[in-house]
């Protein structure tokens, strides 16, 4: 397994990510409803022509949410490494709870005993 690298992920390549996911999961999945109200049953291998055009907006919904998935990886694998910028200690404001107690990336057997959390 990798060591984390350490760096930011591009804010607005995250943005499209999440977005592209968001609504094409929507895509895939909401039409599915239409076909239940619509008597399409479940687990066939051929079905009849008045669902066709609802199974067309859902495959290509599943396509799309594959692609942001690919964006995703390519982000996280291609890009985020040699264009990240250094993440710093705290990246987010008011991060005191204890995980961010520790140095990044954690060091390992970093408690000897288990700290009481309140």
């Amino acid at each position: 397994m990798p060591k984390w690298s350490g760096t930011m992920y591009n804010e607005t390549l995250g943005k499209v990510h999440f977005w592209s996911s968001l609504i094409s999961f929507n895509v895939t999945f909401f039409p599915m409803h239409f076909l239940g109200l619509a008597g399409m049953p479940r687990r066939i291998p051929d079905y009849a022509q008045q669902f066709a055009d609802w199974n067309m907006i859902a495959s290509i919904g599943a396509f799309w949410f594959g692609a942001s998935q690919l964006l995703f990886l390519y982000v996280d694998d291609a890009v985020r490494p040699r264009q990240g910028e250094k993440a710093p200690a705290r990246p987010w404001d008011g991060a005191d709870t204890l995980e961010w107690t520790l140095p990044s990336p954690a060091p390992y057997h970093t408690f000897e005993t288990p700290p009481v959390v309140k």
